[in-house]
């Protein structure tokens, strides 16, 4: 008896997803490993016990994770995995394509390569220019990602599933009408001139 091949939502497989990004295939947790196919994104998994675990805690479930925040949503993962649900099924309306595959191409456009931190100096503090390491750049994207999409669902006819959609569509195309790609592009403008 062959085993039922695992799709999230019961839809979407994980199995033609591809990370583009060499640097990055061993921190979005999509197909690897079995263990990162689930039907849905809530594992219940104690990724904070240890570091660098979280990189092992499936992508759609590190989203759905992000969309918990701001006190009054706080815990509300059956509500963020519903938006997450809708979210796919709005990208794959409107793409046509794997909306796990959209999503992984939005996390790695939406992370900056490049970001400048403080050193002080005598006294005086500059910024210096350093590079991002990969968990951190996908960590920022996940936080970016949800963040604009928080920030233009508030007192908006939109619902939060439509603008996290929008902002993932325009995020995997690179579009400046993104929330995530602009703020990236701004912090490796920034980097770039304290270099």
């Amino acid at each position: 008896m062959s085993v039922a091949e695992v799709k999230l939502f019961n839809k979407w497989s994980f199995d033609d997803v591809i990370v583009s990004d060499k640097t990055l295939s061993d921190y979005i947790a999509v197909n690897q490993k079995d263990k990162f196919k689930q039907y849905l994104p809530h594992t219940a998994g104690r990724y904070q016990n240890k570091r660098f675990r979280k990189g092992q805690c499936p992508i759609v479930e590190r989203l759905t994770n992000s969309l918990m925040m701001h006190g009054r949503n706080n815990g509300k993962k059956l509500m963020a995995v519903r938006i997450v649900q809708h979210t796919f099924q709005i990208i794959n309306l409107i793409t046509g394509e794997n909306p796990i595959q959209v999503l992984v191409d939005a996390i790695i456009n939406g992370g900056p390569r490049e970001d400048s931190t403080r050193v002080g100096r005598g006294g005086a503090v500059r910024r210096q220019a350093v590079d991002v390491s990969p968990l951190r750049r996908v960590n920022q994207s996940i936080h970016l990602l949800t963040s604009g999409a928080r920030s233009s669902a508030f007192r908006n006819i939109k619902t939060i599933a439509e603008c996290l959609a929008d902002e993932i569509i325009n995020c995997s195309k690179e579009s400046p009408n993104s929330y995530a790609f602009k703020k990236k592009e701004e912090i490796e403008r920034v980097a770039k001139s304290n270099r």
